[in-house]
């Protein structure tokens, strides 16, 4: 299993389209952004799932805790049966959000990847992408590696999502 953690707009669904298709055995991308897609409207519009701010900022509520909990559940017994996964995430509580993973993917083997990005580069790749609430990349390019540890870190400001994967590849059996 290879987790991606970054802000958004950092550069990991390039590095994940990268990965897959260099690395030689195939490999599945799961992400974050797929789950909150799949939310019930329940879960985005009554502020008990996840709630996006005029700022870009990301509140979650009761209700994200527990789906968020169901689905790394699914995704761990994924790769326990025998799936090579690669997860996209944001830690949006540092260190606290790697540990809650780590607990589930106990008896894993993960490769724990940091994809760094310039806050002025990664905001400019934000207002780029049109999809995205204002704010959120420079708000999330640094609070989410807070206290995380990495097997290996990559730097996508001026490094393309080739050359990141190549990096992160060197480190999968």
């Amino acid at each position: 299993m290879i987790v991606l953690n970054g802000g958004s707009s950092s550069g990991k669904s390039g590095i994940s389209r990268c990965l897959k298709a260099i690395l030689p055995r195939p490999w599945i991308n799961l992400g974050v952004d797929d789950l909150i897609d799949r939310l019930p409207p329940s879960l985005t519009d009554s502020g008990s799932g996840v709630a996006f701010g005029q700022q870009g900022e990301v509140v979650l509520g009761a209700g994200w805790r527990e789906v968020e909990t169901a689905w790394t559940t699914g995704v761990a017994a994924m790769a326990r049966a025998g799936a090579r996964i690669i997860i996209d995430d944001v830690f949006l509580g540092g260190r606290t959000d790697q540990e809650r993973l780590r607990a589930h993917l106990d008896g894993l083997e993960v490769l724990w990847v940091g994809v760094h990005c310039d806050p002025e580069i990664a905001a400019a790749r934000e207002t780029a992408r049109g999809d995205r609430v204002p704010g959120m990349a420079a708000g999330q390019a640094e609070v989410v590696h807070k206290g995380v540890v990495y097997d290996v870190e990559v730097d996508t400001t001026h490094t393309e999502s080739l050359h990141c994967a190549r990096t992160i590849a060197q480190h999968v059996d």
